[in-house]
């Protein structure tokens, strides 16, 4: 079911997804201040594109410095990635099919909003 899930997910929506997420690590990687923040989106579209079996958890040895890069990540590329989440979903949730996949959205809009400090792992 998962297989089918993220085969779905991957055409209507995961595809997009990743590509707004490796934009905004583009963007990150050229001011070379923002690499940190670059290697999340990275790690984050990586998740968009096969969300279906993984989860997210908060890293325990994350401290003070993932606190502020979150702070700033919000303000420059995070509020943008997580409204795409939001309507992604509100569209997906029209239909019975897309139900699944609206929610799965809406499980992104977290760590589109807080990456640093969290770590995409294997589901139970």
């Amino acid at each position: 079911m998962r297989l089918l899930l993220n085969v779905i997910w991957l055409v209507l929506a995961g595809f997009w997804m990743a590509v707004g997420y490796a934009v905004a690590g583009l963007v990150c990687f050229v001011l070379i201040v923002t690499i940190p923040f670059g290697i999340a989106s990275f790690r984050i579209a990586n998740y968009a594109l096969w969300p279906f079996g993984r989860t997210v958890v908060d890293r325990r040895d994350a401290g003070v410095g993932s606190v502020l890069g979150n702070i700033v990540w919000i303000i420059v590329a995070g509020w943008w990635l997580a409204l795409g989440h939001i309507v992604t979903g509100l569209l997906l949730c029209i239909t019975i099919i897309g139900i699944p996949l609206g929610l799965a959205n809406f499980k992104l809009v977290p760590i589109s909003l807080i990456p640093l400090g969290r770590a995409i792992v294997p589901a139970p």
